[in-house]
């Protein structure tokens, strides 16, 4: 019988995907929380929206793209088990 010698880089690089998985997810999470933010506060109130609501269809295609980007590593993630 032949045994695999098991490394601390093997290790890092089977833990790897998952780890860049969650940080798509938190990156995603990051950018739908201020480009829903500054929507919402341009509505409400303009003074204090992040980007002073510089274009309404910018802010919905970032926060579709990041909801996308959200899902898809979310569902990534589960498939690494």
């Amino acid at each position: 019988m032949e045994r695999k010698k098991v490394t601390l880089s093997t290790l890092r690089t089977l833990r790897m995907p998952k780890y860049l998985c969650l940080s798509g997810v938190v990156i995603s999470i990051l950018v739908f929380a201020i480009f829903l933010l500054d929507l919402l506060l341009g509505l409400i109130a303009r003074d204090f929206a992040p980007f002073k609501l510089s274009n309404m269809t910018f802010n919905i295609v970032f926060i579709v793209c990041s909801a996308a980007l959200g899902y898809l590593s979310w569902v990534t993630y589960k498939e690494q088990d």
